[in-house]
């Protein structure tokens, strides 16, 4: 009878055994493993870019730039800690076509509709003057920088935020901060699954930057450190007229507010300059929208860079689901020509915006000034 139990005790113990072996070799099969002519998947690229079109050449060159840097055992694997991906915001993560462009339309709310009382008669017809073809150069930022003036920075950037949840007329159903294309958040999604650091250099002013990405759909990918912005002027609250934050320090409960002075727009040569300032090597990835994002994306594609570069340009081709106007066959030779690959809203992005958003019927209205200022 003992012999009996203890045979028994061993044949169960065989069974689970055999068991647990089966269910492995099920786990293997599914994920590839042993099967004829199949090799495991590499981690972060199965389903890669499913808002993308496939057998465009930009998606195609994404996915395998990628597989190649992330490949340990390949010739271009590159460290962690160098996988860095620079993105501009206006026009290659967000729209930034006039009526939807964010701090262009902030400043013109902030003048003329919601804080009239607090800005100038010059700012205001500086705001109202403002229409499609501006320019949003270094004259108009300073303009911008003027309208905050006397605002802290938890002020201007909370400002910033309710800002976001007002409409934009060249849509429907799209409030400002709904304005991202799902591709590029997608793509941001996918490099930081895959171990990028991401960092978003804009021309837009540093602290209204941080609140947009704080609220938008790359939030929890990019941190308010690696937020990059035009800068303009901030002091101690009560020293504002004074020359040097050297002859005063802080204290508890003091404020830091924006004096209407500018320091730097962070546009062409200055986003390179920025990067290096603020980030110390060069970037491996840059994405970007005009001409005025190809010094940081010849900064990483530069010889001197050790690692293999990348640079994507964003053209805004598509018509039909956004405002763009740009002409694919011109654009895409001329980025080609300068080494970057040229991206299609039309053609690339299987999708622009969230479900239920569409062009409105028209794309602008004229701004006009608030009549209780």
């Amino acid at each position: 009878m003992e012999k009996t139990a203890k045979q028994l005790a061993l044949w169960r113990w065989v069974a689970i055994v055999a068991v647990c072996a089966l269910a492995a070799v099920c786990v293997l099969y599914a994920a590839g493993v042993g099967q004829p002519g199949q090799t495991p998947a590499p981690a972060n690229q199965t389903e890669a870019l499913t808002l993308w079109n496939d057998g465009t050449g930009a998606k195609q060159a994404l996915t395998d730039y990628v597989a190649a840097v992330t490949d340990e055992n390949g010739k271009d694997f590159i460290p962690v800690e160098d996988r860095i991906a620079v993105f501009d915001m206006d026009g290659t993560l967000a729209c930034e076509t006039f009526y939807t462009y964010y701090d262009t339309m902030m400043f013109i709310e902030y003048c003329l509709h919601d804080h009239p009382e607090r800005v100038s008669d010059e700012l205001k017809q500086v705001a109202a003057s403002i229409q499609p073809g501006y320019v949003a150069d270094e004259t108009l930022a300073r303009n911008f920088a003027k309208a905050y003036a006397g605002m802290t920075v938890e002020e201007l950037y909370d400002y910033a935020v309710s800002f976001g949840q007002k409409k934009t007329a060249s849509f429907t159903n799209m409030r400002y901060i709904d304005n991202f294309y799902l591709p590029m958040v997608e793509l941001v999604r996918y490099l930081y699954e895959n171990d990028f650091t991401v960092y978003v250099i804009s021309g837009t002013e540093r602290t209204t930057t941080r609140a947009i990405v704080a609220n938008s759909p790359i939030r929890d990918y990019v941190s308010p450190a690696h937020v990059i912005g035009t800068d303009f002027e901030v002091k101690q609250k009560g020293h504002e007229a004074e020359a040097s934050n050297m002859d005063y320090k802080y204290e508890n409960g003091d404020e830091l507010v924006l004096t209407g002075g500018f320091v730097q727009k962070n546009l062409n040569a200055n986003k390179s300059i920025y990067v290096q300032r603020e980030i110390g090597k060069r970037p491996v990835l840059a994405f970007g929208n005009s001409g005025s994002d190809t010094s940081m994306m010849q900064y990483a594609l530069d010889e001197r860079n050790p690692h293999k570069a990348m640079a994507f340009m964003v053209v805004a081709d598509d018509d039909a689901r956004e405002w763009g106007t740009q002409n694919w066959e011109e654009k895409a030779a001329d980025y080609s020509a300068k080494g970057f690959v040229p991206v299609s809203m039309k053609t690339d992005f299987a999708v622009i915006y969230p479900e239920g958003i569409e062009k409105a019927a028209a794309q602008y209205t004229p701004a006009k000034t608030d009549k209780a200022a």
